[in-house]
């Protein structure tokens, strides 16, 4: 009866700490879109139930990359809201999701992804000791980070500048970081 008491205990320590019963500290995912993001699931299985992602998640599935999102990877994606998709020239959206622009969807999709797994945390400590941290990404490009006036900040290769508005949230495949523009390569 005693273990059975301390394995209880134990258990709701681990909980109310946001442990794993391995040990491996993960907090709690924060909501993204109003909705449960869960480290058990994949980037495309938690990205569906975003309401602030339906636009990504269409041009995913345009593009073809619903299979390698789903796949083991691992991949963090900073991930533009609606709201950064509708920041874009008019039309640019409709245009980049017919069936001819696949290549150049493909392109702009997979210059929010980099491979592994990236933790704020990690772009924050390369910030700190270089001033900015650079990553490469799945087609090939690079983003810049910068420690902006609310948080951090990624850079593309025009010029634009995105804001990191929500950042690590675990996935089983990678992570995510929620950014408030498209990049473009």
């Amino acid at each position: 009866m005693k273990n059975i008491l301390r394995a209880a205990t134990f258990a709701a320590a681990v909980t109310t700490l946001g442990l794993s019963a391995g040990g491996l500290a993960l907090a709690k995912n924060p909501m993204v879109g109003g909705a449960a993001m869960y480290p058990t699931k994949t980037i495309v299985q938690n990205a569906v139930n975003s309401k602030d992602h339906t636009t990504l998640v269409a041009a995913v599935k345009a593009a073809g990359l619903v299979d390698t999102l789903s796949s083991p990877g691992p991949f963090t994606v900073f991930a533009p809201t609606n709201a950064a998709f509708a920041k874009l020239p008019a039309g640019t959206v409709d245009t980049l999701l017919k069936p001819e622009n696949k290549d150049q969807l493909t392109a702009v999709l997979t210059y929010h992804v980099v491979p592994g797994r990236i933790a704020a945390g990690e772009i924050a400590a390369k910030v700190k000791a270089d001033g900015q941290a650079t990553y490469t990404t799945v087609q090939g490009g690079t983003l810049t980070f910068k420690k902006g006036a609310k948080g951090y900040t990624v850079t593309d290769a025009k010029g634009g500048t995105a804001n990191i508005t929500i950042a690590d949230v675990a996935q089983s495949n990678g992570m995510i970081h929620v950014i408030d523009r498209v990049l473009l390569p």
